[in-house]
């Protein structure tokens, strides 16, 4: 695939769109002017000079962005999209009092089918108004999930949960098993939809059910999603439960590969971000999560250094209170630089690269997500910088990450569908939302 195509002979597109500034993210530093980018049906057909593509292409639609940023569509690597139903309603807590007197005891009243549906919808307007055009999701009904995410037109991995206790979803670690492997035969052949195994976290499945997990993942080639030393709790409780620390225990538990997802990793020491590099395993990093719930910081800078596959998450908006990518790549760079005091780590390039690149490869996608290139599906957004609190623009890269807001992404497609038109939603309902996040709120109090 080529960033730059330029095509001789005169093709047709479904939109040829013309922004200031487009970054393919096929090579850091790259920020092309006088470019353009062609869709045609799901995919993008031609990248290439305005000029060229002006004369080579008869467009349905021609569309002239004078003042933004056109960047691949971002990925949100880690989230519970239902419990935006929860936004607000456990603040100011620490993770495991979060954990055991308010969310959980909510959970078991509340959820159903129908509050993950429409906890979903909730979430994925936000995420597809603020630029997020693929996201992960891990929780209970993931199928409900995966109906709202088709309907939207945004993509999902599904990580079906896994636990040794009994919830309203699941009795115990084998039918919660039993259920992620119905999911993924359900979808595996679905463009939007992909599954994961979904083991909550160390503390809450046995060494058993995360035998099977490695087992059945290698067998079916789809990814384990798990919260992984999220804080130094979680770690000085697992050595003194089992002599090691987590980590460890799923390299011998036989986890630890190119399929593992670790999510927030906040307390790791040189030689797990060694295996982690060794393994191939993706950590996803989800800073405003991170610091609500005080867990730490990620060594962000030294996972980049060791090679490891970064990448970023907004988290639930039970811990985070917002889904935006936006200002989840800002966090993601001030603390990876405040945390090893060195203005010059973890760039604004390195963290856009989290939010897109890093993503489509934990998600097995690389070859058809997270830039922007001929071949590859059709999920672009852009970003009006030409607000007053972006200006002067000397770096559209810089100015996206350090001064954007997600109110000004203006245009989102998904499979060469447009999602976002100016700022609006075309999707979903925004006003019948908001009427079902009220009546929620009323009921739950």
């Amino acid at each position: 695939m080529s960033s730059t195509a330029s095509p001789s002979d005169a093709f047709e597109a479904d939109f040829l769109i013309h922004p200031e500034w487009l970054v393919p993210m096929t090579e850091k530093g790259l920020i092309l002017k006088g470019h353009s980018l062609a869709i045609r049906h799901h995919e993008i057909v031609a990248v290439g000079p305005t000029e060229t593509l002006k004369l080579a292409c008869s467009a349905s639609r021609e569309i002239t962005l004078p003042n933004h940023v056109l960047i691949p569509g971002l990925i949100n690597a880690h989230g519970h999209a239902p419990m935006t139903l929860f936004r607000g309603y456990a603040d100011d807590m620490p993770l495991q009092p979060w954990l055991e007197q308010k969310i959980w005891p909510a959970e078991g009243k509340w959820v159903s089918e129908e509050f993950v549906r429409d906890g979903a919808a909730l979430a994925i307007a936000e995420m597809l108004r603020g630029g997020t055009t693929a996201f992960t999701d891990m929780y209970f009904f993931p199928d409900e999930v995966a109906k709202v995410a088709i309907e939207a037109n945004i993509r999902v991995q599904l990580a079906s949960p896994i636990l040794d206790f009994p919830t309203v979803f699941a009795q115990d670690a084998e039918e919660y098993i039993h259920k992620a492997t119905d999911l993924n035969d359900r979808y595996k052949n679905n463009g939007h939809v992909q599954v994961a195994f979904g083991p909550h976290a160390p503390y809450t499945v046995s060494d058993a059910p995360l035998t099977k997990i490695s087992m059945l993942a290698n067998e079916l080639e789809i990814p384990i999603h798990i919260h992984l030393h999220e804080n130094a709790r979680e770690v000085l409780q697992s050595e003194q439960n089992t002599g090691i620390r987590p980590l460890e225990r799923l390299n011998r538990l036989g986890l630890m590969s190119q399929l593992l997802q670790c999510v927030h990793a906040t307390q790791l020491n040189d030689d797990e971000i060694a295996l982690l590099a060794d393994a191939g395993a993706t950590v996803v990093h989800c800073p405003a999560s991170n610091a609500g719930l005080a867990s730490g910081i990620c060594r962000t800078q030294a996972l980049l250094d060791a090679g490891v596959n970064l990448c970023l998450g907004t988290d639930g908006a039970a811990s985070n209170n917002e889904l935006n990518m936006i200002n989840e790549m800002r966090m993601a760079a001030l603390f990876g630089k405040a945390g090893i005091e060195n203005a010059a780590a973890t760039s604004a390039w390195d963290v856009l690269a989290m939010a897109t690149v890093g993503g489509a490869r934990a998600f097995g996608r690389e070859d058809t997500l997270g830039t922007l290139e001929t071949g590859k599906f059709a999920d672009c957004v852009a970003v009006d910088l030409g607000t007053i609190n972006c200006q002067p623009v000397y770096d559209a890269v810089s100015t996206l990450v350090y001064s954007a807001q997600a109110s000004q992404v203006s245009h989102v497609w998904v499979n060469g569908r447009l999602n976002v038109e100016n700022g609006r939603l075309l999707t979903l309902d925004t006003a019948m939302l908001l009427e079902t996040a009220g009546d929620w709120a009323r009921k739950i109090g």
